[in-house]
């Protein structure tokens, strides 16, 4: 569940970026995508790690 919460939250949080930085759809859609990405992996490790401690 961690690695889908933080693909959701990644993805907002990049739409968002782009969208102060004045991007098109385009920009947001690329940037939702990568943050998205970016921290999904991040809640990979997090659950692996948790997953090890228990």
């Amino acid at each position: 569940m961690i690695v889908i919460a933080a693909a959701i939250i990644g993805a907002f949080l990049g739409r968002r970026r782009a969208g102060k930085l004045g991007g098109t759809r385009r920009d947001r859609a690329q940037y939702a995508a990568g943050f998205g990405i970016a921290l999904a992996l991040m809640g990979l490790f997090a659950t692996v790690i948790l997953d090890r401690m228990m």
